[in-house]
């Protein structure tokens, strides 16, 4: 990489920076103002729609999920679930570039908690940016709400989506869990008004 691509590339991170930056200094004036909770709701919507049209992108790029087959018989999930996985990784890194986050994602495959796709975040850049602009209290993270996001514009329903634990709440790391619905299949195209009858 030449040094005009390493400054470069130092020039987005530092603009991302400033852009989450300014975001904690944005809902720390909507909390100041209108309560924490309109701050926390305001946030969590407007991150789902961001995390939906990221969701969709990556959607359209890399083409339909493949349909693993699995009629509840034979247990052919793990291609399908490994496939979006991945692209939850790549929603993640669209969204939220490595050098501010620190996030891995796999596919639980055994005991209770299989087919459980785990994302565990160790770094969180808005949590501390959040912490800087002095508005942690009392904050909620909208991480449910970008996987609700990404899973829709994926073509996916989630069965289950929460947190088991929380960067925000002093824990190591953030812990998110998503279940989604079997078997995996593209959504339904949309019918055009010029065919229904």
């Amino acid at each position: 990489m030449s040094a005009d691509e390493v400054n470069q590339r130092a020039q987005t991170v530092e603009a991302y920076r400033l852009w989450w930056q300014h975001d904690a200094h944005w809902y720390q004036g909507v909390a100041s103002r209108f309560g924490q909770q309109a701050a926390n709701e305001l946030n969590a919507e407007a991150l789902r729609k961001v995390a939906l049209h990221v969701g969709q992108r990556v959607g359209r790029r890399s083409g339909p999920l493949p349909d693993s087959g699995d009629n509840g018989d034979n247990g052919d999930n793990g291609k399908s679930l490994e496939e979006l996985r991945r692209r939850y990784d790549e929603c993640g890194d669209r969204m939220f570039p490595r050098e501010l986050r620190n996030a891995s994602t796999e596919v639980e495959e055994e005991g209770e908690d299989e087919g459980l796709i785990v994302l565990t975040l160790r770094r969180n850049f808005a949590i501390t940016m959040v912490r800087m602009a002095g508005s942690l209290e009392g904050y909620r993270c909208p991480c449910t709400d970008i996987h609700a996001g990404w899973s829709e514009g994926l073509g996916v329903t989630l069965t289950e989506n929460r947190a088991e634990s929380c960067l925000r709440d002093g824990d190591k790391a953030c812990r998110l869990l998503m279940r989604v619905a079997t078997p995996l299949a593209p959504p339904a195209p949309a019918s055009s008004p010029a065919t229904e009858g």
